[in-house]
């Protein structure tokens, strides 16, 4: 048994900035990769990829070791970035804190050997003879090496698909320690190298490799199909070994280092292993068939200027506490290559601690020949992994990543612009595939991190999670001729009338006579009414005043006020506006005196209930305006304050133009303010095609589509979606029984998108509910205790001891 101590045998003599000098002579410039979301990438990404790997290191110096390291391990959910204020915060915190799930760490190290020759003997002790090490100097060598990897470094990093950042030398320094001391927390320990297995700490090691070109099959790609998600419709697609990555739910480090040789010197090799194998390919069957997979790589470097030829070491370190668990994880492992027709190797004693030793990057240039495969670099870089999990925003929305449901915070507001221009959302479902359930999600978020809401809603989905602050809502409902008690043209002093107050009442009024599209002298004509009108009139004011002053003055108005007919028509608006006022059908909408709009002032959650006028297209568009004023008021005083405004339950009355062009009226006046539009609807063809719906739809950045067993042509005609957003909607699959009930969601963001599910604790769960026995169950419970919080609480003690 042989035992290695990190403390008396450290690998590193120096680190300046990323760039580390080992004690064995070699330069490792060290960087972290910042890879590209699970499941985000199409087949013609990963070709992308591929190519953008390739161009970058083949120009790199002959002698150049490059070592990518994936590094996964099981870990308990952090949840210190969760909210944890109010009750449903704390309830989601708690129930997801601790839960198990494989972090992924990935880096790139370039690799300068002390000997460029890079021909080690069979078997490298890097620990031995090192007590003095390597003084190497930041010579000419040194800084051409740098000098060539920046330049490769930068052009992925141009590409926009990777990030390679240096890392800092505190980082370097634990990632050595935490190699070399077996991953083991919270104490120091020697390594044991044994002949059954690596022992260090803890933790028992084993290793599997890929070490010679007759280990693969007929051909590897950029990437393959994923079988979980394919079906017969549709194709879709992941990284070659990404069933050796996030999909192996072991603690285990892929390994993949590249020699960067010579190509003359092995095509010369080569050549000359081909005559020895042809004189005995008649031998048997093994010396045909790597006579042929050597002619192979002889004919690509001929044929291809471009070709660079490599050799390559592929391995897969993993460890366990049990030291029988490695059994079935190395099991695993030799599936994961079955399926790529790869047959691997599994090291023993010596070779093992040799490959354990070595696939640390400062020791990376100790593999042997034999320990390498020979073959292009294109070839080699299709077993690079270039995904890697779910990615948080620093703050957003919570959302769950689709391996481990674990919380993923998205930033869908996008405070600094970098994804969106516009935080306009859409959320696309049918009947009953939760589409009130997500809105109640999103919003109720916002809500509690600050963003101000008003939801105009058709179908009554929101009362119940509004309940659970009774202090900052207030419901007003339509009722059958009763007025909302909002008077636009209320002044409580002159200070009121502000130009800006001025544009918007006129602009209110020419919605009302219906000249949505006004010319600039129409909008001054009517400014010029309303000013002579609130200097004239000092008290009471309202439509029906406006309108008596209007009648009173009408034949001598368009003198007094130097105006022409054409751009003010006192008959025009005296006919339009007489049926609301007294005696017009719609009078009871202007009906109020005195404005109530400071009643919504203060609150953070507005809701209009407008379910009973859902079918009259003449009040509901009136309605819209009336809404409309009482925001530009109240809520959009404060430029600086977030505010969201929602449209649920639409879909009928979009096809009435006038609504429609209303509902387009926000998003023009949204985009003055700190805020966004969201519109819930169950199919994208509720949306008349239109110029006006056009125009919606394209101020409209953030999508959210719930499952569609219709299908998604048209979300994908009328939203231009690429072909690999149209496969992760059908990829959708919901899971309703269990104990981890979720609904899946496509999210897609400005140019970003990807599949992700909704997991929610019960009480949370509870607080959406919108309809159903549930729903009155705890209807009934806040009836009886007053508080929605401990009515939700009460039912979900109930319901789990019912269970």
């Amino acid at each position: 048994m042989h035992k290695i101590n990190l403390n008396s045998h450290h690998p590193i003599l120096d680190i300046q900035n990323h760039v580390v000098f080992a004690n064995n002579g070699n330069v490792v410039l060290c960087y972290d990769a910042a890879l590209s979301e699970i499941h985000s990438l199409s087949e013609s990404d990963f070709e992308e990829l591929h190519g953008i790997w390739f161009q970058a290191f083949k120009s790199l110096p002959t002698g150049t070791v490059i070592h990518k390291q994936d590094g996964y391990q099981k870990v308990g959910y952090n949840a210190e970035r969760l909210p944890n204020r109010t009750f449903l915060e704390k309830e989601t915190h708690d129930y997801f804190k601790g839960r198990e799930h494989l972090s992924h760490q990935s880096y790139l190290f370039f690799v300068l050997p002390l000997d460029k020759a890079l021909n080690a003997a069979k078997y490298v002790n890097p620990f031995r003879k090192t007590e003095k090490g390597y003084h190497r100097k930041l010579d000419v060598q040194v800084a051409e090496f740098i000098s060539a990897v920046n330049d490769a470094v930068s052009f992925v990093n141009n590409s926009q698909r990777v990030s390679l950042s240096p890392m800092a030398p505190d980082d370097i320094f634990s990632h050595t320690n935490n190699y070399y001391n077996g991953f083991n927390q919270d104490f120091d320990t020697d390594i044991l190298l044994g002949k059954k297995h690596i022992e260090i700490g803890d933790h028992y090691f084993d290793a599997i490799a890929v070490n010679n070109e007759c280990c693969f099959g007929e051909s590897v790609q950029s990437s393959k199909t994923n079988e979980k998600f394919t079906s017969d419709d549709f194709s879709f697609h992941q990284g070659f070994i990404d069933g050796l990555g996030l999909d192996l739910n072991e603690n285990h480090i892929v390994n993949h280092i590249l020699y960067l040789d010579d190509k003359h010197k092995w095509r010369k090799l080569l050549d000359k292993k081909v005559v020895e194998l042809s004189k005995s390919s008649n031998f048997g069957s093994l010396n045909k068939v790597v006579h042929k997979k050597v002619q192979h790589i002889l004919d690509q470097i001929n044929n291809d200027d471009s070709s660079r030829i490599i050799r390559g070491h592929l391995n897969v370190i993993f460890w366990h506490s049990e030291a029988e668990h490695l059994k079935r994880i190395a099991s695993q492992i030799k599936a994961g290559f079955k399926e790529l027709d790869i047959v691997p190797y599994h090291p023993n004693g010596e070779e093992r601690k040799h490959y354990f030793l070595n696939s640390y990057p400062c020791h990376a240039t100790n593999f042997s020949n034999e320990d390498m495969y020979v073959t292009d670099m294109k070839h080699a870089l299709c077993l690079y992994i270039n995904n890697t999990n779910y990615k948080s925003d620093a703050a957003g929305i919570i959302f769950n990543d689709r391996q481990y449901n674990i919380p993923v915070l998205k930033d869908v507001w996008d405070e600094g612009k970098h994804r969106i221009k516009a935080r306009n959302f859409a959320i696309f479902a049918p009947t009953g595939e939760g589409k009130s359930f997500l809105a109640n999600n999103i919003l109720r978020q916002y809500f509690e991190s600050g963003v101000r809401l008003v939801l105009i809603d058709l179908g009554g989905s929101y009362a119940k999670f509004a309940k659970l602050y009774p202090d900052d809502h207030i419901i007003l409902r339509y009722e059958q001729g009763k007025n909302l008690g909002i008077n636009p043209f209320y002044i409580s002093d002159d200070a009121d009338l502000t130009p800006e107050r001025l544009e918007d009442l006129a602009i209110f009024l020419l919605e009302l006579l219906a000249q949505n599209h006004a010319s600039k002298s129409q909008e001054v004509a009517i400014k010029k009414v309303l000013l002579l009108y609130y200097k004239t009139i000092r008290q009471d004011h309202s439509l029906a005043s406006l309108y008596q002053f209007v009648d009173d003055r009408k034949d001598m108005l368009i003198q007094d006020l130097q105006i022409k007919e054409a751009h003010f028509s006192t008959y025009d608006f005296l006919h339009i506006l007489s049926e609301y006022v007294e005696g017009g059908p719609y009078s009871f909408l202007f009906n109020s005196g005195a404005d109530q709009t400071y009643t919504i002032e203060d609150k953070r959650l507005i809701i209009f209930e407008l379910d009973e006028v859902r079918d009259n297209k003449e009040i509901l568009s009136v309605m819209l305006k009336l809404i409309k004023s009482a925001i530009q008021r109240t809520i959009w005083r404060n430029r600086s304050e977030r505010g969201i405004i929602l449209f649920d339950e639409f879909a009928k009355q979009l096809k009435f133009p006038n609504v429609l062009e209303s509902v387009e009226f926000y998003y023009q006046a949204i985009r003055k303010q700190n805020g966004a539009i969201g519109i819930v609807l169950q199919s994208i063809n509720q949306l008349p095609e239109n110029s006006t719906s056009a125009s919606i739809l394209e101020n409209t950045q953030v999508i959210y589509s719930l499952r569609n067993e219709k299908g998604y042509d048209a979300l994908q005609k009328r939203l231009n979606l690429s072909s690999h957003d149209l496969n992760q909607l059908k990829s959708i699959r919901n899971n309703l029984t269990g104990d981890r009930k979720y609904t899946e969601i496509f999210i897609k963001i400005g140019k970003e998108s990807n599949v992700f599910r909704l997991e929610v604790p019960p009480e949370v769960y509870a607080a959406y509910l919108t309809d159903g026995v549930e729903n009155a169950e705890i209807m009934g419970l806040y009836e009886q205790l007053g508080s929605m919080e401990r009515a939700i609480k009460e039912f979900v003690k109930q319901k789990s001891t019912r269970l």
